[in-house]
C-alpha cells in the first residue's frame, strides 16, 4: 500500500490533533507544519493517535522498528505533502515551481551531466520547471535513504537502480517527487487532499 495525502497548512488547525501529541509540537515557525504533518499522517494511515515517532542519524523521521509502516512529510511554503507506505522505505519532495537565486549555478554544481543535458534541453520557458523535476527527484532519493542534503550531488534522477521514482504536477504551482522502495504507479485513489479528494496528474520523466 502507498498513499499520499496533500494539505495547506495554513487550513490544519491544532485541534486536529490529539491533546496529547499537539503537546509535543515545537514553538515558533516550525509549530504549524508540524501540526500539520501530523494530521496528514494521521488520516492517511486512518490512525487514532500516532506511533512515537524517531528520528534517524541525519534527522529522517520514522515509527520504532515494531511499526512496519513507513512515511515521509515535504513542505513548501504553504503546502504539504505525506507519503506513507506498508511495503518498505519512502521518501517525497514537494516544491512549489519558484524562480531561486543562481539556479543554473546550482544545476552546474549539483546535477549530473545527464540532468543538465535534460535542462538544457528544455525551452528557455519551461527550464524552470524542469530543474524543479530534476531538484525534486534528486532531493526524494535523498530524503528515502536518509541522506543529508549536502549528498544531493551523489543522487541522480536518471539511476535505474532502485528507489522507484515517480512524480506528479498537484496544479501547475506544483512539483511532486515520490520514491518508493517497490515499483508502484500512483493511480488516482492513491493520491488525496485533507480533508478532501483532489485529483493529480501523472508527469512524465
Amino acid at each position: 500500500m502507498y498513499r499520499v495525502m496533500l494539505g495547506k497548512i495554513s487550513a490544519i488547525s491544532d485541534d486536529a490533533l490529539p491533546a496529547l501529541l499537539l503537546c509535543l509540537a515545537p514553538d515558533g515557525g516550525r509549530r504549524a507544519p508540524w501540526i500539520a504533518g501530523r494530521a496528514l499522517l494521521m488520516q492517511a494511515l486512518a490512525l487514532p493517535i500516532l506511533p512515537e515517532i524517531v528520528y534517524g542519524e541525519n534527522g529522517k523521521p520514522a515509527f520504532g522498528d515494531d511499526i512496519r509502516l513507513w512515511f515521509n512529510i515535504s513542505h513548501s511554503g504553504d503546502d504539504i505533502a505525506v507519503l506513507v507506505s506498508d511495503t518498505g522505505e519512502v521518501g517525497c519532495d514537494l516544491e512549489v515551481i519558484r524562480p531561486r537565486r543562481n539556479w543554473p549555478r546550482i544545476a552546474q554544481a549539483m546535477f549530473s551531466s545527464a540532468e543538465q543535458a535534460e535542462l538544457m534541453s528544455a525551452t528557455e520557458a519551461n527550464r524552470l520547471t524542469v530543474f524543479w523535476r530534476i531538484w525534486t527527484q534528486k532531493e526524494a532519493r535523498l530524503k528515502y535513504a536518509g541522506q543529508p542534503v549536502w549528498a544531493m550531488a551523489t543522487q541522480d534522477s536518471h539511476a535505474a537502480s532502485p528507489p522507484f521514482c515517480c512524480q506528479h504536477q498537484p496544479d501547475d504551482r506544483l512539483m511532486l517527487a515520490l520514491c518508493t522502495s517497490t515499483p508502484y504507479r500512483f493511480a488516482a485513489h492513491d493520491l488525496t487532499f485533507y480533508p478532501a479528494e483532489i485529483a493529480v496528474n501523472e508527469t512524465p520523466k
